[in-house]
């Protein structure tokens, strides 16, 4: 009974990691797709600032029932809260001024596991296997091969940018805020946990936000962006969120993190799927390689742990 209830615990765990990297997906794409529209700190600010909006009416009675425990976890939320909500995206959308997406999704998917991993083995004392390592080495050899399209000269061709490296400090704020996730106070329901970093989030935002109004020329709002704001604030935060933050409760933050290497694969057949590209031998390989490192990492046999 104990057996079966874990192998379904393990599988929702999994099921909500993968849906959060499938909705998480169009991010990369999005932050290169409107640069051009509207600055990176106002798309931002406007995403969060209206997610928390969204989210409030949901978490307002929880938020005054759970006000002792937020209290006395103040600076917690000051540091989940800048890690994860004001400077990720953030940078994020920086860095897709200067990067395409392809970089974007590359660095940003196979640096934050590798990062995430450290963390909760150094502070977490979360255990890592044998199998896991392997796992994620095999996520990264997938995300490689898509991105260089299984050429060597294209990926010895690849340099880092000024984009990229935004992105990189991306992915470590990224897995500062999977680690932290594991230590949320207990007391705070999930709703409300997103209520309130979200809401601290926006609030660090304003200061730069305002900064950035003063010195940017007007934002010309038309449909478009209207769509990709409430994209983001709907589906890449409030319910992309509310799922990793879930798996991250079950799996722990260095197993979860390794299904951000989805990303790229989603994107690829969305790619196929919406844009009509063909898929390829290297896009079958890739994913495979991915999946089959995910399923590695999520083992439960019992194996030797590394120190």
């Amino acid at each position: 009974m104990n057996q079966n209830r874990n192998q379904t615990k393990l599988l929702t765990g999994i099921s909500l990691a993968a849906l959060a990297a499938l909705i998480w997906s169009g991010n990369f794409i999005v932050a290169r797709g409107v640069f051009k529209e509207i600055p990176p700190i106002s798309l931002a600010f406007y995403r969060w600032a209206i997610a928390t909006l969204m989210i409030a009416p949901f978490a307002w009675k929880k938020f005054k029932q759970e006000l002792p425990v937020f209290k006395k976890a103040i600076p917690y939320f000051f540091w989940i809260s800048l890690a994860g909500i004001t400077l990720f995206n953030t940078f994020v959308y920086i860095a897709g001024h200067y990067s395409p997406a392809i970089n974007l999704a590359l660095i940003g998917t196979s640096s934050s596991p590798v990062i995430a991993i450290i963390l909760a083995r150094i502070f977490l004392k979360e255990a890592v296997t044998p199998l896991r390592v392997l796992g994620l080495l095999l996520c990264i050899a997938g995300v490689l091969l898509l991105v260089s399209k299984g050429s060597w000269s294209n990926l010895l061709a690849f340099r880092f940018s000024r984009g990229d490296w935004w992105i990189l400090v991306a992915a470590t704020c990224f897995a500062i805020y999977s680690t932290l996730v594991k230590s949320k106070p207990a007391g705070i329901s999930a709703i409300n946990f997103l209520f309130l970093i979200f809401g601290i989030g926006t609030l660090l935002l304003l200061p730069m936000f305002i900064w950035e109004t003063n010195h940017s020329s007007p934002i010309a709002w038309n449909r478009n962006l209207y769509g990709v704001i409430f994209y983001l604030s709907l589906g890449t935060s409030v319910l992309a969120y509310l799922c990793w933050n879930a798996a991250i409760g079950i799996l722990g933050p260095s197993r979860t993190s390794l299904f951000s290497n989805l990303i790229p694969v989603f994107s690829s057949i969305e790619a196929v799927w919406i844009l009509g590209e063909k898929i390829t031998l290297i896009h079958v390989i890739s994913g495979a390689l991915v999946i089959t490192g995910l399923l590695l990492a999520n083992l439960r046999k019992r194996t030797t742990v590394l120190t």
